[in-house]
């Protein structure tokens, strides 16, 4: 067999454009394409230079490739590979941060990109602010070499200030409401905290547009690298899987209009992402994460699983039917039809999406996916049963031990208060109020409000099990 990618003396790397803060498989099957095909299109040069914040890990993986690596469509009955040729180098921040700030300040580069999760925002997920007692953010207050995403877009745009050159845009792609307000808060937060005329050079000259992306990525595995090189004839250390589906819907405001030609590519530049946004997150983030923390507890390890299972079937149609009500549809589209987009999306068996993966970073994700819908539903008068076993079941799940009594491991940044809500003799009460009490997750409006359903949940889902518990909601 082959070693490393074909056609490597034939391939030259494209100028670099686009610095990307966090690349993981995600980004590699979404955002790297969407670039590559608007290059093709357009004949302009847009090559992504990749970082990683924490491990070397894909750096190492792609490097002996001249990073170039192979991304998979998976259909069930038909997987295309494709080999994408848009990154330049792959730096690895804790290495070497001068030589990220070195890239990030390069007046070549116009755009830094984000996929570094809703956790790498260094910020309340309750309110959206920068968390100011976060490790990370102390340290870059304090330290010339940033360690945190937010820290690195700071330092390179002071550094650019101070070399009189424009700013970058900042273009997050993570699953968060208003994305790029959130980034551009944080980012000034932390910029006034260090020199409140930087701050003010950001807010005026730099961009933060809003985008929603979408598409299913499961995690790469040891048997998807050997059906890869089945496939191809040639070794890749570092393939990415992905649905042929993809949307990227982008707020059309960058520094000095410099982009990429995205349309050309299929992406939707629109004036304002709203309603892509929240329809995304809701919809579909929304009744993943439902199906995941329940899926979970009932045995289920990926999604298609779950959604072959009548129960669970029958379970994500009326999550729908409580989300919808609070949800404006961008133009054209019709809601139910979307919804069962979705659900052909999550029924596709070629997808192995694991619940325990999506499980990851709930604290996180709940106010974005589940938290938003309820407090509308709730001020309207909505019933949102579904929506509150979801909580419960996430409650259940982050608490650290399955339907089994087996331990569960829970990988999120508040994991440790998390499990200590759950005490050997707690009730499911009891663990509901502990973990209500979180104003991380909770305002204390909201968490008023939750109680009393959110606790007759969690009872109900520890007596009976998930799986129960979600056909006797449904009836």
């Amino acid at each position: 067999m082959e070693a490393g990618l074909p056609d490597k003396a034939l391939q030259s790397s494209p100028a670099t454009g686009i610095v990307h803060l966090g690349l993981g498989a995600f980004f590699r099957a979404f955002g790297c394409v969407y670039v590559a095909d608007a290059m093709a299109a357009s004949g302009v040069d847009w090559g992504i230079v990749g970082v990683s914040l924490r491990s070397p890990t894909t750096r190492d993986a792609l490097r002996a490739q001249d990073w170039k690596y192979t991304a998979v469509s998976l259909a069930e009955n038909n997987v295309v590979p494709r080999q994408i040729n848009v990154l330049n180098d792959v730096l690895v921040a804790p290495e070497d941060p001068m030589a990220v700030l070195a890239v990030m300040v390069d007046p070549a580069v116009k755009i830094v990109s984000l996929t570094v999760t809703e956790k790498g925002y260094c910020h309340n997920p309750a309110t959206g602010t920068l968390n100011p007692d976060h490790p990370d953010v102390q340290h870059d207050l304090t330290h010339d070499l940033p360690v945190s995403a937010i820290g690195f877009l700071v330092g390179a745009l002071q550094r650019r200030r101070a070399a009189g050159i424009a700013p970058f845009t900042v273009l997050s792609c993570d699953n968060l409401p208003e994305n790029g307000c959130v980034v551009r808060g944080v980012v000034l937060d932390m910029a006034r905290r260090i020199d409140p005329g930087l701050a003010d050079w950001i807010a005026a000259e730099g961009r933060f547009p809003c985008t929603m992306v979408d598409r299913i990525t499961p995690a790469t595995t040891k048997d998807d690298i050997a059906r890869v090189a089945t496939l191809t004839g040639v070794k890749d250390a570092a393939p990415v899987m992905h649905e042929p589906f993809s949307q990227w819907a982008i707020e059309d405001d960058f520094v000095g209009g410099e982009r990429p030609d995205l349309a050309a590519a299929g992406a939707e530049m629109v004036a304002d992402v709203t309603a892509h946004e929240h329809m995304k997150l809701r919809m579909l983030n929304g009744t993943h994460s439902a199906l995941a923390y329940t899926g979970y507890l009932a045995g289920h390890e990926t999604i298609d699983q779950t959604i072959s299972d009548p129960v669970f079937a029958t379970f994500a149609r009326a999550l729908w039917a409580e989300i919808i009500p609070a949800v404006t549809p961008p133009d054209s589209v019709i809601l139910d039809v979307y919804a069962d987009t979705l659900f052909e999306r999550y029924a596709d068996p070629a997808i192995q999406h694991r619940t325990w993966q999506i499980a990851m970073d709930g604290s996180q994700k709940l106010p974005q996916r589940l938290l938003g819908t309820l407090r509308e539903n709730i001020a309207a008068g909505r019933p949102s049963p579904c929506l509150y076993l979801a909580v419960a079941a996430w409650m259940r799940y982050a608490s650290g031990t399955d339907e089994s009594g087996q331990p569960i491991d829970v990988r999120d940044p508040l994991a440790e208060q998390l499990r200590g809500a759950a005490g050997i003799d707690d009730t499911p009460a009891d663990i509901v109020a502990a973990i209500l009490s979180m104003r991380e997750i909770f305002d204390e409006d909201l968490a008023g409000q939750l109680a009393e359903p959110v606790t007759q949940a969690a009872q109900q889902l520890w007596t009976k099990g998930a799986r129960q518990s979600a056909q006797e909601v449904t009836v």
